[in-house]
């Protein structure tokens, strides 16, 4: 039981007792010298007598403990709260010996061994260095490759729980405020039954590397799926995603121009029939049934050209071109040809044309290569911009090129061992022709490419690293949140900029700000960061602390719109803020109007940091970043986001040194922090809008 107090509350109630004991002996002696004198008329001295030396004796040994106390109790505290920011924070610099100067060579000893203990540290650092370096290396190139894969993966866990992420599984599944992230639940994004029927459809199966194929929806913003399935060790599974929305539509658009086709040409067809049977019936009327006749055949006709051209104008969309660069594609020619042993100089306008580039190089050197084999060995290339396409052009001196043999040369395969591959199917995928013509002494072949565009300038590269913890695969997930390990809480760091520090008349948030931690580390790139529109002015004296003015906020989202997105960000997380209550009376103040509610776990950097560093210790952020040795840049100082980082990693810090402590789970630290509450008064008095 005794164990479980603080020390100074056990070294108070070590003096009590001493005091209670020095009273009770000295009333003891009063008595039995009283006894033994046998006087009645004494006893008004021997009480008084008592009373001085009782007040003399409670106030030598309250003086005594307030001198221990203040230079022995809170210098071990304080020592102790060192002691383990050093040895589990990794915090560095020497402990302060004023603070434990009345403890003898406490100090310097304690000193010597954290000092031999980063020796040891460093030492072991360097050792492991190399092979991490090594490994690190390598795990860069893979994820490398992992966010360039051009296709999205996804891996869960049996419960449905995201474990990994790439780049374009995040585009893919984004949809407003719903983001994906690690150890959410994957149908937050996609709808559950395709997923649930696949996955026990594969468990009952005894092959191992057996793979499902299905099709399934977004939650959000409907986008069709098409998906694959396979197991992996350990129960989860893995889902690679790619985005066929367009490719259904556009099957959808097919079937429909030829339900169109066919009954624009079945009534023709069907009239033009019986007007044959008439004509042979009455040839009287010959000339009135030719007039009909001649009718339907030009209905007809005109109803084949118009489809044809819509049927050519689709043909495109069957098929995944890229836009590829015009300069990009003469480069390649040249190379083709010069590699044949042919001259090719080039010129290309600043396009980007949507083409197979491969299939498009292949048909025109081959077909150069056709033409050399006649005579002409020096070409010129040229891509040049036509209307909403571009059109490219093969020249050469010589005599034109005779259409019989460009009929022939485009059915051949144009690669050996590649016989479905021809000049024929080139064109038709990129739904077009290609011609001869001869102008001013040169022959030309003409290819047009139905779409291009203008080349802009190049973007920055866009980082796409891939998102992962492995460990979340085989984490054991416990009934309840209480006893739950505080590293492998999900959790969400927040904090608020407010226009002032009273919610109850009417301040309001201006900015809010929030970090995933996962597994015990924060998750790059699961960042919520956003102004609010208060609905009302920022005083200047806010303005002053956080930076934020009316004009800053006139186009972000309102408080309500922001607290949504919000408690989607935060769902089934802890949440985690220096002075907690304080944001915390804002975010539930308008619960009733969101029709949600932020029943999520608390935790309180305030008054976890007096569990590990005492009560008496200032418990500011400033302060705390201090002792941990945090350094929070002075630009983002007072902003939501940089005090988030700043208590993201200040909580990081602080779980292993709570571990010492023997508060492991998320019941035993809150437990603990409730005797602290009484800080948040002091803390809600420092606090800044």
């Amino acid at each position: 039981m005794l164990e479980r107090l603080s020390l100074r509350l056990r070294i108070l109630m070590f003096f009590a007792a001493l005091a209670a004991g020095g009273i009770v002996a000295l009333i003891l002696g009063l008595w039995v010298g009283y006894r033994r004198l046998g006087d009645p008329a004494l006893l008004p001295a021997f009480v008084q007598g008592g009373v001085i030396a009782g007040f003399v004796v409670l106030g030598l040994v309250t003086w005594v403990w307030f001198l221990f106390d203040l230079n022995v109790a809170r210098a071990i505290e304080r020592l102790a709260g060192a002691i383990r920011a050093r040895a589990h924070a990794e915090v560095g610099g020497e402990i302060d010996r004023a603070t434990a100067r009345y403890l003898g060579d406490l100090a310097p000893a304690v000193g010597a061994a954290l000092a031999k203990l980063a020796e040891t540290r460093n030492a072991l650092a360097e050792s492991v260095a190399r092979e991490t370096t090594r490994l690190s290396a390598e795990k860069a190139r893979l994820e490398a490759l992992l966010a360039d894969v051009p296709v999205g993966v996804l891996l869960c866990t049996a419960q449905h729980q995201v474990v990994f992420y790439n780049g374009l599984a995040r585009d893919l599944l984004a949809s407003g405020a719903a983001q994906p992230g690690l150890d959410r639940p994957l149908f937050d994004y996609l709808r559950d039954g395709p997923i649930r029927h696949a996955l026990a459809r594969l468990r009952e199966t005894d092959d191992p590397d057996a793979a499902s194929d299905i099709l399934c929806a977004t939650t959000g913003a409907p986008r069709m799926l098409a998906a694959r399935m396979r197991l992996i060790a350990g129960g989860g599974y893995v889902l690679t995603l790619r985005d066929v929305t367009a490719d259904l539509a556009g099957h959808a658009r097919r079937e429909a121009l030829l339900a169109e086709i066919f009954d624009r040409v079945r009534r023709p067809a069907a009239n033009l029939q019986t007007v044959m049977g008439v004509m042979g019936d009455a040839p009287e009327g010959a000339e009135i049934l030719d007039a009909a006749m001649r009718a339907e055949i030009g209905s007809l006709t005109a109803a084949i050209t118009e489809l044809g051209q819509r049927y050519d104008e689709t043909r495109s969309d069957w098929w995944p071109l890229a836009m590829t660069r015009a300069s990009d594609l003469i480069d390649s020619l040249r190379a083709r040809l010069e590699a044949a042993g042919l001259s090719a100089t080039g010129e290309a306008a600043p396009l980007l044309l949507r083409c197979n580039g491969f299939e498009i190089v292949a048909l025109i050197a081959a077909l150069a290569e056709r033409i050399a084999a006649a005579g002409p060995r020096d070409f010129r290339l040229t891509v040049e911009e036509e209307g909403t396409g571009a059109l490219i052009v093969l020249s050469w001196s010589g005599p034109a090129l005779p259409v019989g043999d460009l009929d022939r040369w485009l059915a051949a395969p144009l690669e050996v061992g590649v016989a479905d591959v021809t000049g024929r199917s080139v064109l038709g995928t990129h739904a077009t022709e290609i011609w001869p013509e001869y102008h001013t002494g040169r022959a030309m072949l003409c290819l047009p490419i139905r779409q291009a565009r203008r080349a802009a300038r190049r973007p920055p590269p866009i980082a796409r690293a891939v998102v992962y913890d492995f460990d979340l695969l085989s984490r054991e997930r416990a009934a309840g949140v209480a006893d739950q390990p505080l590293d492998a809480l999900t959790c969400v760091v927040f904090d608020t900029e407010t226009t002032g520090l009273l919610p109850q008349q009417g301040d309001e948030i201006v900015q809010i700000a929030a970090v995933r931690l996962v597994n015990g580390r924060r998750v790059d790139g699961e960042v919520f960061d956003t102004l609010v529109n208060p609905g009302r002015r920022i005083p200047p004296g806010s303005t002053e602390v956080h930076g934020i003015t009316d004009a800053m906020v006139a186009e972000a989202p309102g408080v309500v719109e922001a607290l949504r997105r919000f408690h989607k960000f935060a769902e089934g997380a802890v949440l985690v803020a220096h002075n907690a209550p304080f944001d915390m009376t804002f975010l539930r103040r308008r619960e009733a109007e969101l029709g949600l509610r932020f029943d999520n776990p608390v935790l309180d950097t305030v008054l976890l940091s007096a569990v590990v560093f005492g009560q008496d210790d200032v418990h500011s952020l400033d302060a705390l970043a201090h002792r941990l040795g945090i350094t929070i840049p002075e630009e983002a100082r007072h902003t939501a986001i940089g005090d988030t980082l700043a208590t993201a990693d200040a909580f990081l810090k602080l779980v292993p040194m709570l571990k010492a402590r023997g508060l492991v789970t998320f019941g035993q630290a809150l437990a603990e922090v409730r005797r602290h509450g009484r800080l948040l008064k002091d803390a809600n008095r420092e606090n800044v809008a």
